[in-house]
């Protein structure tokens, strides 16, 4: 997976990650099109460890893939009913307010 946080000052920050065969490429679904990049999802490889850390310490989540997902709901912080289908790929955000 690949993993990247933004840091956004009086916002709260940002974990943002994808399965590792997603980055930079276009999901399509109908009308919707998502572009998996590097920009947003970062550049660096992460292990599910590392991840799980992360997930658990974040405020607001983007989540794009299988794994990527599957580890979020492992964890208790989505459900799959929370989950939206892009085609083929699970996609998911958390929020805090």
């Amino acid at each position: 997976m690949f993993l990247k946080v933004h840091h956004s000052p009086g916002t709260g920050d940002i974990v943002a990650v994808c399965d590792r065969e997603l980055l930079n490429t276009t999901i399509r679904h109908g009308e919707l099109s998502i572009q998996v990049s590097e920009w947003f999802y970062g550049n660096c490889p992460a292990s599910e460890e590392l991840v799980a850390e992360a997930l658990k310490k974040a405020g607001n989540i983007n989540l794009i893939g299988n794994r990527a997902v599957r580890l979020a709901i492992e964890l208790g912080l989505v459900t799959q009913s929370g989950c939206i289908m892009i085609g083929e790929i699970p996609h998911a955000q958390v929020y805090s307010l």
